[in-house]
């Protein structure tokens, strides 16, 4: 299935056997942080961040439709920033709307996680583990988040773990 919407679809039954990928979405108003399931959905890799504010930059939904369809994914997980309280915040009204055009604009499965502490556990995943000059990219805590947030989706897809524990 490709998850681009268009008369001009062409797929193979060969293609539609093949295991699909998995995107995770860390949106923000600036940056959107995309990450990449591997096909078997072991896997999640930091992909891309998006800038919204750059001048002519595609729209966030349109750049990530094309990326459905490049990478042959069939889901889409988009962060829920949920308060610690489990109040719902005006972040995640516009996350759940970025969600909805997503449905609208694929043929893709579009689930929302909740991200609590995704963008902490990255800053400290960067701190931890990056070079000096590439701590002061910013766009790179959005791909670290995106990430985070995806291998905590994948693993619990496949093996019933508590979201963000990494435990059963």
């Amino acid at each position: 299935m490709n998850c681009l919407k268009s008369s001009s679809e062409i797929t193979s039954s060969a293609s539609d056997a093949d295991p699909k990928r998995v995107l995770g979405i860390d949106f923000g108003m600036r940056r959107v942080g995309v990450a990449i399931s591997d096909p078997l959905r072991l896997f999640a890799r930091r992909l891309v961040t998006l800038d919204r504010q750059r001048p002519g930059a595609d729209e966030p939904v349109d750049e990530i439709a094309r990326l459905c369809a490049e990478h042959q994914a069939d889901t889409i997980v988009v962060g829920l920033p949920a308060r610690t309280d489990g109040r719902e915040s005006e972040m995640a009204e516009r996350a759940s709307a970025f969600a909805e055009a997503l449905r609208q604009a694929t043929d893709c499965r579009v689930e929302l996680y909740d991200e609590r502490y995704t963008s902490v556990l990255a800053s400290r995943v960067i701190l931890e583990t990056v070079s000096k000059k590439k701590k002061r990219d910013k766009s790179l805590v959005d791909r670290v988040a995106a990430e985070i947030l995806l291998q905590d989706w994948l693993d619990r897809e496949r093996g019933g773990l508590t979201p963000g524990t990494g435990r059963s």
